[in-house]
């Protein structure tokens, strides 16, 4: 049965307030960077549950919603996943990693040490839904992938907007995740987000981006 319908505006805008909230929202974002060094600071709970209320307006396949937020902040939890990722980043930094792996990093000074696992306030797990219950019975997510890509995304500019630092830390492979947690075999790790404020003397490597122009192209080629 279709879903009652209910008007959908938006307050008009002319192209003057458009470009001029673009370019702030640019410089806004433009300033976010993976953050690798976190204070202890604590963050309040209602923060981190707001922007993950944020996150979870994000677009999915048939408003599924195929996505779940774990959100750690127990020591014990966090030192745990900190020594199973650092096992598995061991494992790919000695032996899994191409060279050309290898140099990509080199610039981000990025070893298989995590300290910011334990240091950052909340670890924020994101699990995509493969399969999940929907009125009743178990029934299969649709692009569970691109929708927790979606969600993902939100989250990270949620917690930008909010003054919040934030990495996109992604051990390989991330089961110990799902273990650890106690999440079900339906549901796949996808992203450990780190999120809390930079340390005093926090330092981000200072990278080029890469020009928009070889990433926006205008109908054919």
């Amino acid at each position: 049965m279709p879903a009652p319908m209910i008007p959908y505006e938006l307050p008009r805008r002319d192209v003057s307030w458009q470009l001029d909230r673009a370019e702030k929202l640019f410089d806004e974002m433009a300033g976010r960077r993976s953050c690798r060094h976190f204070s202890d600071r604590p963050v309040d709970r209602q923060v981190i549950e707001q922007a993950i209320a944020v996150a979870h307006t994000a677009p999915s396949g048939a408003n599924r919603k195929p996505w779940r937020f774990v959100v750690v902040d127990d020591p014990a939890i966090k030192r745990e996943i900190r020594l199973a990722a650092e096992a598995e980043e061991r494992e790919s930094y000695d032996r899994r990693m191409t060279a050309d792996w290898l140099n990509a990093l080199e610039p981000l000074g990025t070893n298989w040490e995590k300290p910011f696992l334990e240091i950052a306030p909340f670890l924020v797990v994101i699990f995509r839904l493969d399969s999940q219950m929907v009125e009743g019975r178990m029934q299969r997510s649709y692009y569970p992938i691109e929708s927790a890509g979606l969600a993902s995304g939100f989250f990270l500019m949620a917690c930008h907007a909010l003054g919040l630092a934030t990495l996109t830390h992604t051990p390989s492979p991330m089961n110990f995740l799902r273990e650890i947690l106690g999440r079900p075999s339906t549901e796949k790790p996808f992203l450990l987000i780190p999120v809390g404020y930079p340390a005093d003397d926090c330092v981000v490597p200072d990278l080029e981006k890469k020009p928009l122009a070889e990433a926006l192209q205008w109908n054919r080629q």
